[in-house]
């Protein structure tokens, strides 16, 4: 409770400023209202900012929010659609429309990425337990004997039907808030009274759908890796129907001997990854695939990034140990520095 506590103080500072750096509403023009909520909803706080001619509609928003996470993606719920495939690991099950157009995007997002993005860690993920009651180090011999049964390659998708390898498991917590947002996103084009909305998800997956009443741009709040409780690092300008994520060592980890375990593994060791990076942002216009991207951005490192955000037309922006920011050339144009002990550099 303590750290649930404390993430919705964090996320409530960064509402608040988020609300600052989109500017102050005059008079809002056809009579729009404004609504704002905070909710809890995909294991983090949800912040809500809505700008309608109708109804309210933050309540059903965080309730659509717990049905996809509950119905389709949670490991845990022996109700959900990814917990019924990996108890069927080893036959065919089939999935509902929905489920298997996501699968087909992480399939070939974590094709593209060479297994940098995997989606079948999650046994790995809960050995380590860094964000459980017992974060510690595995032994190698544990790491070992799941490592064995991961791999992208160990899932079939045939249409609706999907086979996983027997004891492959699925986890799609790494682009789950991604998702979240897609599914928001694709409701609210159904809500003609609504012009505009920003849904962050704990920070690190944002959406942002049509417009403000007066213009205004949406503007994001971006943590400083190493100072997460004090300064922002800066702002990123993003646009309706663009979806922001951000994977950093800083969201998920605990201390041992003065080292940092994180929660971004390396599939190819069952180690957090230390190549460097302290964080990855991007932004492009589907959630799913800036949640996925983040993730495989970060495992690739900075140089070998490149060709992959290339592919998918992504824009991002790198921050290192040594207080560096590298921007793409299209997040030049969004990035508003907060912290002058930064160095903004442009990647080559």
């Amino acid at each position: 409770m303590r750290n649930f506590h404390k993430k919705i103080a964090c996320t409530l500072t960064g509402v608040m400023l988020c609300g600052t750096l989109m500017g102050a509403v005059p008079v809002l023009a056809k009579d729009a209202e404004k609504y704002t909520n905070t909710d809890f909803a995909m294991d983090t706080v949800v912040s809500e900012t809505l700008y309608t001619t109708g109804d309210d509609l933050n309540a059903e928003i965080g309730n659509k929010l717990r049905e996809i996470e509950n119905g389709l993606l949670s490991w845990t719920d022996e109700d959900s659609q990814i917990s019924k495939l990996n108890a069927a690991a080893g036959e065919t099950t089939e999935v509902s429309d929905e489920l298997a157009g996501y699968l087909a995007q992480i399939e070939q997002l974590a094709d593209d990425s060479g297994g940098a993005f995997d989606p079948t860690l999650g046994k790995v993920i809960r050995l380590w337990d860094i964000d459980g009651e017992d974060p510690h180090v595995p032994e190698q011999s544990e790491l070992e004997a799941l490592l064995k049964d991961v791999g992208y390659q160990n899932v079939t998708l045939d249409g609706n039907k999907v086979t996983l390898a027997e004891d492959t498991t699925l986890d799609l917590g790494a682009t789950g808030k991604g998702i979240g947002c897609d599914v928001i996103s694709e409701f609210l084009k159904d809500q003609k009274e609504v012009e505009g909305m920003i849904l962050n998800l704990g920070g690190s997956s944002v959406m942002a759908y049509g417009q403000k009443p007066d213009d205004s741009p949406w503007k994001v709040a971006v943590t400083d890796p190493r100072d997460t409780e004090g300064d922002y690092l800066g702002a990123i300008t993003i646009k309706g129907g663009e979806f922001l994520s951000t994977s950093g060592d800083y969201e998920k980890y605990f201390m041992e001997d003065g080292k940092r375990y994180h929660h971004i593994l390396d599939p190819k060791t069952g180690y957090p990854v230390w190549n460097g990076l302290d964080s990855v942002t991007i932004v492009c216009d589907n959630g799913l695939l800036a949640d996925g991207l983040s993730t495989a951005c970060f495992v690739l490192g900075m140089d070998d990034a490149m060709e992959l955000l290339e592919k998918y037309d992504a824009d991002a922006m790198f921050v290192d140990e040594d207080k560096n920011i590298y921007l793409t050339d299209g997040m030049k144009e969004r990035f508003e520095l907060m912290k002058n002990t930064y160095t903004v550099k442009v990647v080559q």
